[in-house]
């Protein structure tokens, strides 16, 4: 299964912020800058988490982005169904429907694996996904690289790929 790019941002997000401390709240767009996502991308996302009440966001002067409590509390796999929505895998009758729609197997099993998929990580939380050993990487992306003056080492972003 693979996942939209605002649920993977959401996930990300919600992570990152599980991790700041009150002292530096970021913003959307540090965020975004942070996770290198355009920021109307990153506003769309935090906005729904927002009205889910997942994230608080401020305006203005001192403002920024804090994880809720409910936030940090979050079911993974809840954050990942309202993102995702809880539609079918495959689209059986869309604009051309499927001639199989009446007797096929297919659109059960891939909806069993579907809630399976579901199902691990209802008991994962956010609180969970960002502990350590992931904390501190995800403080180090949001530093971001070093700029001239500063005498901090640049952060190092895992690739994701194989070296």
């Amino acid at each position: 299964m693979r996942l939209l790019r605002s649920t993977d941002l959401a996930l990300r997000l919600l992570m990152r912020l599980a991790v700041a401390d009150d002292a530096t709240t970021p913003t959307t767009r540090r965020v975004a800058a942070d996770m290198g996502v355009p920021y109307t991308h990153a506003a769309k996302v935090v906005a729904e988490l927002q009205h889910r009440g997942l994230v608080d966001a401020r305006r203005g002067r001192g403002g920024g982005l804090a994880l809720s409590a409910r936030g940090r509390a979050a079911s993974v796999g809840a954050v990942v169904r309202a993102f995702e929505g809880d539609g079918d895998v495959v689209d059986c009758e869309g604009a051309t429907p499927c001639p199989l729609n009446s007797a096929c197997r297919l659109r059960g099993a891939l909806r069993r694996a579907q809630e399976a998929f579901y199902a691990a990580l209802d008991p994962v939380t956010i609180q969970d996904i960002a502990a350590d050993p992931t904390g501190p990487l995800l403080l180090g992306i949001s530093r971001g690289p070093a700029r001239a003056g500063d005498h901090r080492e640049p952060a190092v972003v895992p690739s994701g790929g194989q070296g």
